[in-house]
């Protein structure tokens, strides 16, 4: 049996990476993780796709943070904003069901990535039962009105700020890898120029299948020669 190592999601690595940066995380919305809903999982190659999609300012309910430490936005409700959003398909708006009562599994950020004057909002999708990400976009205010300016839709995806830059995180898949256990990560880091985000950095990273119980491929510790010990 092959050995078993924590199971890291691309969300935790994520967040792991910005930690070691010094960074606090901002306006994050842990949604609670149960059954039903965005159960897929749906693997490949990240595919970002730049889109100038404008989406209704969706209601505001309360304050955040701005650039000046003042209370310079409003939140959003990132549900209606994923919903009106026509760049996203049908599939993923149909598979958007609550976990568990209204707590939908979806995290919400917001920071300066855009160089616009309000903050922008960066809604990772997961699914309820193992918190994989499945869907990471970023909309940008402008006229009272969310265009979305960035979409990758990939299993294991999820995004994140990082002093002024996307930093995207996906888990990456050998023939055979459980959900849990991928081969390795690819973090790729967009940056704004001009109108649109561009890939500044990326970053591969393998991990060692020799961890857990059992070793490499499952492998038992050899036995100690009699009187050995």
């Amino acid at each position: 049996m092959r050995g078993l190592r924590p199971a890291f999601t691309a969300r935790e690595r994520a967040a792991s990476v910005t930690a070691m940066a010094g960074l606090a995380a901002v306006g994050v919305l842990v949604a609670g993780c149960s059954t039903g809903g965005t159960g897929s999982r749906d693997e490949g190659a990240a595919r970002p796709d730049e889109v100038a999609s404008t989406v209704p300012a969706a209601p505001k309910p309360s304050a955040s943070p701005g650039r000046d430490g003042g209370l310079a936005s409003e939140r959003v409700d990132p549900i209606a904003l994923l919903k009106a959003d026509p760049k996203i398909g049908e599939r993923l708006k149909a598979d958007l069901k609550p976990c568990a009562a209204d707590a939908y599994p979806v995290d919400t950020s917001y920071g300066y990535l855009t160089g616009s004057t309000s903050p922008d909002v960066v809604v990772n999708v997961m699914t309820c039962g193992d918190a994989i990400g499945i869907g990471t976009y970023v909309y940008r205010e402008e006229n009272d009105t969310y265009r979305n300016v960035f979409m990758a839709e990939d299993g294991a995806v999820y995004g994140t700020i990082d002093r002024g830059d996307l930093v995207v995180t996906k888990q990456v898949y050998a023939k055979g890898d459980p959900v849990a256990y991928p081969s390795g990560e690819d973090v790729i880091t967009y940056r704004w120029m001009g109108n649109r985000f561009s890939q500044h950095d990326w970053v591969h990273n393998d991990y060692s299948k020799a961890v857990g119980d059992g070793g490499i491929d499952g492998a038992a510790p050899a036995p100690s020669e009699p009187g050995s010990d």
